[in-house]
């Protein structure tokens, strides 16, 4: 065993020399032994703030790129473009998802956030094979559900005042179930709703907790958790089962005509369990990642009036009847912009990360400037943020706290930052999300039909504008207000 070590010392060696690789110098600083002041910091920014990003801002200013030592272990923080986009893309296969399977696999099983290698290849061309389809139909499936979520609004107002974010969420939960289940969330009784909904939102915040907790995510298991993901997958289950008995009662071709999603998933599968699994991996980004974008944008839209009103000009020559078409949300570059601007403060995937599984290299981050590459040893944890990545003055400017989608205009920011290395909204390289293009579409829809039918919309009299970063946060598997998105609608 001690001649098989030196002889991969060895080789690792030769490889490091052979790319000019150098250590990385910065490091985080720590004081008690063991660095367990970092861990105790860590735990109490994890379980008592409503900031968690912004109060893990001093490791990512350490440098671009710097090292953690925890429990005699070093790992790496990075917030490097070059770095980020070789973890996404270009060293992608020597990367694997080591704790974020621990985290998830309670609430979504096997699938495409829990995989990696074959079986994630495998699940993903299939997911694949169905947002393709969807992606050929027109918009008409939003229609119904945005005006529910439209008269919701001014339903659920009181003197005229309403927190939009709960009709938001469940406005993409039931876009969502309506492509994967083949109807929607608001088909059941309220009762119903109310249940899944909570048991939904409490799961969600667990994986939040795991993933943050890297390899003790196992620790966070109380028996709440453990009920509200079951509670979840046997609400999926239901769904599943339901489209199967239909297959077996009015065969394959009208099952498929009625719940596309699950009898395409069946075909292929033919594995009850895998196929609610795969339903559940992308339920939960469905409805999480794009009511989150929609809050935070209509959370800044009226707390900058010039922003909204250049996005009600331009947003005129949509017409109010019909159903609104890609060619014409094409026609609405603004609303892109806001988008991207949004996506840029509160990325999908604010923070995440991998683990090598085998000895790769870095493209910098390594010896006293920064600027050499970086040898990563097999088994070696290297967290980035999106987060801070998409706050670095030297790509955003000096204004990068600021939410101004006119950054986004010329395009020439989106070439220096570059998709995937210093813009990274929907991830990126092989793992780029499959439904970016339902979500940005899901979205700019209900934002349409928003400020169509409340030309005044502004913030609620009494309700804080807070600063980029002085906002509480509320982090499950997307990023939303926590306080929620207060407005008046007249």
């Amino acid at each position: 065993m001690k001649v098989l070590q030196q002889v991969a010392s060895a080789e690792i060696a030769a490889i490091a020399n052979q790319h000019g690789c150098e250590p990385v110098v910065p490091f985080v600083p720590y004081k008690w032994p063991l660095a367990l002041d970092l861990l105790k910091r860590q735990l109490e920014i994890l379980f008592g703030s409503d900031h968690a990003f912004e109060q893990l801002t001093p490791y990512f200013d350490v440098a671009a790129t710097c090292c953690i030592h925890l429990f005699g272990q070093t790992g790496y923080f990075t917030v490097d473009p070059e770095n980020i986009e070789a973890i996404l893309s270009t060293k992608f296969e020597d990367y694997g998802l080591g704790s974020r399977r621990l985290a998830f696999m309670p609430l979504l099983g096997e699938g495409i956030f829990t995989q990696d290698g074959p079986a994630w290849k495998r699940s993903r061309e299939l997911i694949r094979h169905q947002f393709a389809r969807v992606q050929r139909q027109n918009l008409h499936v939003f229609a119904p559900h945005v005006i529910d979520l439209v008269s919701g609004i001014a339903e659920a107002a009181i003197d005229g005042q309403v927190d939009i974010k709960p009709l938001i969420f469940e406005y993409t939960l039931n876009t969502t179930t309506m492509l994967l289940f083949g109807e929607p969330h608001s088909s059941m009784a309220k009762e119903e709703r109310d249940a899944v909904r909570e048991n939904f939102d409490y799961a969600a915040r667990g994986c939040g907790i795991r993933i943050r907790l890297s390899e003790l995510g196992w620790l966070y298991n109380p028996t709440k958790f453990r009920k509200s993901c079951k509670a979840v997958r046997d609400w999926a289950t239901f769904f599943a089962a339901k489209a199967i008995k239909y297959k077996d009662d009015h065969g394959e071709k009208a099952a498929a005509e009625k719940y596309a999603f699950i009898i395409e998933l069946w075909k292929e599968m033919q594995d009850f369990e895998l196929v609610r699994d795969q339903l559940l991996h992308v339920l939960v980004a469905g409805r999480d990642s794009t009511a989150s974008l929609l809050c935070w944008t209509i959370f800044h839209l009226v707390r900058n009036r010039d922003v909204l009103e250049r996005l009600q000009t331009e947003i005129a020559s949509v017409p109010r009847d019909g159903d609104i078409t890609r060619e014409q949300i094409a026609r609405l570059p603004f609303l892109r912009c806001c988008l991207n601007e949004t996506l840029r403060l509160y990325p999908t995937l604010p923070m995440n990360i991998r683990f090598t599984n085998k000895a790769t290299i870095l493209p910098r981050g390594g010896g006293p400037n920064g600027t050499s590459p970086v040898l990563l040893p097999k088994g070696s944890g290297i967290v980035w943020s999106i987060y801070h990545l998409h706050r670095v003055e030297s790509i955003y400017g000096p204004d990068s706290r600021i939410y101004r989608p006119q950054r986004w205009e010329s395009g020439e920011l989106m070439r220096k930052a570059r998709p995937g290395a210093g813009y990274v909204d929907f991830n990126g390289g092989p793992r780029l999300c499959l439904g970016k293009d339902f979500a940005l579409t899901e979205a700019s829809y209900a934002i349409i039909r928003i400020i169509q039918a409340y030309p005044n919309l502004r913030i609620a009299p009494g309700i804080p504008d807070e600063p980029v970063g002085a906002e509480r946060q509320k982090y499950t598997i997307g990023l939303a207000p926590m306080d929620g998105v207060h407005v008046v609608l007249a």
